[in-house]
């Protein structure tokens, strides 16, 4: 696996960490009811990103592409979230709109990423890497005239 595949896929690892102890401070220093002036659904969203967070995080440090899927999919609704939040219901003033630029940002990054990360990444633990010149077709047709097997 190149470097700059294993330096963004890290990235991506650490994003997401962050994301999942901001969760955790918010619903620590919030209790009960972090996000008050938050729609409930809104509220419930922000909260499952505690686990959702996590949870690609550790799919995309396993190398596994529903990882990567989760993540880009988390990023992209995490930033859709926010600008709701900070334009749609006027909260956190500019602090919010600031992140909410940021978060944009690196789900932007995400999706940009996203299909050079795609062939390195497979549903087992290991890489998989491009296979060049090789396609289906000519690996399952290695007895195509021939004699049936027997």
């Amino acid at each position: 696996m190149p470097r700059s595949v294993r330096s963004t896929v890290g990235a991506l690892v650490l994003v997401l960490v962050y994301g999942t102890a901001v969760h955790i401070g918010q619903l620590a220093m919030g209790g009960r009811d972090p996000y008050p002036w938050a729609p409930w659904w809104l509220a419930l969203y922000f909260v499952s990103l505690t686990f959702l967070d996590a949870l690609a995080a550790a799919l995309l440090a396993l190398l596994f592409r529903a990882g990567l899927v989760l993540a880009v999919a988390v990023l992209v609704t995490d930033a859709t979230a926010n600008g709701y939040a900070a334009y749609g219901l006027d909260a956190g003033g500019t602090a919010a709109r600031v992140g909410q630029a940021v978060v944009s940002a690196i789900a932007l990054a995400s999706l940009l990423v996203a299909p050079r990360l795609w062939p390195w990444l497979g549903p087992r633990r290991r890489p998989c890497p491009r296979r060049s010149g090789h396609t289906r077709s000519r690996q399952g047709n290695s007895d195509a005239g021939g004699s049936g097997g027997a």
